[in-house]
């Protein structure tokens, strides 16, 4: 009976630990629901020209065919080549968790180098993560305690709800930005945060910033980082800066890094600060387009944090064969130098290809000058401003128009219609097929409106943009269901085995 199989999997669940059993991964999200769409219909130009364009995977494929070149240049930068193999015998047992020193010492200098060179980053404080996801999480057991807060400005990157606390325990306490100022941090909202949290019993550990933003796609002003040092200095709490994407920037302003607002700060006597409560996270995997290198960086200046840091990496370190050949690459200056020059101006490119064709349309982004996405903003098209029409209007753009975008709601933005696309993981003929889904899907239902308005009908323009596809509405349980799935994917093949990443 139904009793008879709920009671068994209550017994399975009580076997396990509270993690296993727990819903804190976050994958319960539209952020994550989306890859499930595309999973199962993903887009191919020839062999599924019908299928759903993924857009909701922040990937940098624009220049990844200079890193190829570089290789095929460069067969002595791998074991697994014959020019390479007499190096294969110490990299292959070579297990100490500080890392290479080559290593440590080209991520240092790269670190420095996207940052215009005004700061310099010591390879001593260089600590490996599997990934940012693991760095950022091993940041946070060194920093925090369970039930413990970090304030975080929304809106921010969904996984960090799995990053940051899944495993931790900690909590994320929310700095609630808008549009009326470009979704820019203020002083008073984050005094508001900082009040509430405590009202709550919230212990405040500390500040977690993402620099440039995921999802805005902006670069934080260095009077806004000078704010916040000034912020958690007085409060004597953390700062967290994630700059992944610090490479990235293909517009002005320049990037600035919480290390040279830090430096600056340090110069002038009239300021209270302690260095040792800044952090900063870093990877390859999107400035450089190597996320399945899986280099996650942790940078702090605090001393214990890199000691106990340097410990927990043996949890997740990064292969010694990635590291040799990413040593070799980094220490091309020649090499580097063209790749950050190039990917620049290639990002500049596709994202301006992407915003002029939106607006053709009259559908307009945040203004942006970072990242590998637009934050789109659809609020035009909603019936009435509630998060139950911006997942009515996701829907249909999933199920109908075929892209997986990501819908602000997942990204805890406070106001219904924004959405996060992603432009930068695909080449220019899917550019151009998704620019042209989008703009039959808005003309469709503006016909459909001015047709609706001479009827002096009252439904809604979302029930009409419905109207006008012929497709079967949402439906959770077919979105689960396992079938092709896109190399890509975060998702395993198995139906039996439900990790995410």
């Amino acid at each position: 009976s139904s009793q008879t199989h709920t009671q068994a999997n209550m017994e399975r669940i009580h076997l396990l630990s509270k993690i296993a059993t727990s819903e804190q991964h976050g994958e319960n999200s539209p952020y994550f629901d989306g890859w499930k769409a595309y999973d199962q219909n993903p887009f191919h130009l020839t062999e599924n020209p019908n299928g759903v364009i993924q857009m909701g995977l922040a990937e940098n494929q624009l220049s990844l065919d200079l890193i190829e070149e570089w290789v095929a240049k460069n067969p002595k930068s791998s074991i697994c080549t014959k020019d390479g193999i007499s190096q294969f015998k110490d990299i292959a047992n070579f297990q100490d968790y500080h890392g290479l020193y080559e290593f440590r010492k080209a991520i240092a200098n790269f670190m420095g180098k996207v940052r215009g060179n005004r700061v310099t980053f010591d390879p001593d404080r260089i600590v490996m993560g599997g990934g940012a996801t693991g760095a950022s999480e091993s940041l946070m057991f060194c920093l925090a305690d369970p039930g413990d807060g970090f304030l975080v400005p929304t809106p921010y990157y969904p996984a960090f709800d799995r990053d940051l606390r899944w495993r931790t325990g900690v909590q994320l306490v929310p700095i609630i930005c808008n549009s009326s100022n470009d979704f820019k941090i203020t002083e008073e909202a984050l005094e508001s945060a900082y009040e509430n949290a405590i009202a709550s019993n919230i212990k405040v550990k500390g500040l977690i910033l993402a620099n440039p933003s995921n999802p805005l796609g902006t670069t934080t002003d260095k009077q806004t980082l000078q704010t916040l040092m000034r912020f958690i200095n007085e409060k004597n709490i953390h700062i967290v800066c994630d700059e992944i994407y610090a490479a990235t920037i293909f517009n002005t302003p320049e990037f600035v890094s919480i290390s040279e607002v830090l430096q600056e700060m340090e110069q002038d006597s009239s300021n209270k600060i302690n260095r040792e409560l800044v952090h900063i996270i870093y990877s390859l995997s999107k400035d450089m387009g190597l996320p399945g290198f899986r280099v996650g960086i942790l940078y702090s200046y605090n001393d214990h944090v890199v000691s106990c840091a340097r410990k927990m990496s043996s949890f997740g370190l990064i292969s010694s064969q990635t590291q040799l050949f990413l040593a070799s690459i980094l220490s091309d200056e020649e090499f580097v130098d063209g790749f950050l020059s190039e990917s620049s101006k290639r990002l500049a490119k596709r994202h301006q290809t992407f915003t002029q064709g939106l607006e053709k349309e009259g559908i307009t982004c945040l203004a942006s000058n970072a990242g590998l996405f637009v934050w789109m903003d659809l609020r035009m098209l909603l019936n009435k401003p509630t998060f139950d029409e911006e997942m009515e209007l996701w829907r249909l753009i999933i199920n109908d128009v075929k892209l997986n975008v990501s819908p602000g709601s997942s990204f805890h933005c406070v106001e219904p219609g924004w959405f996060r696309v992603c432009f930068a993981n695909m080449d220019d003929q899917t550019v151009d097929i998704a620019l042209k889904r989008i703009r039959a899907f808005v003309k469709k239902g503006r016909k459909n409106e001015r047709a609706t308005m001479n009827n002096k009908r009252t439904k809604s323009f979302q029930k009409n943009l419905r109207l006008s596809f012929s497709s079967r509405l949402y439906d959770e349980a077919t979105m689960m269901s396992p079938r092709m799935m896109s190399p890509h994917s975060p998702f395993a093949r198995s139906p039996l085995v439900q990790a995410r990443t």
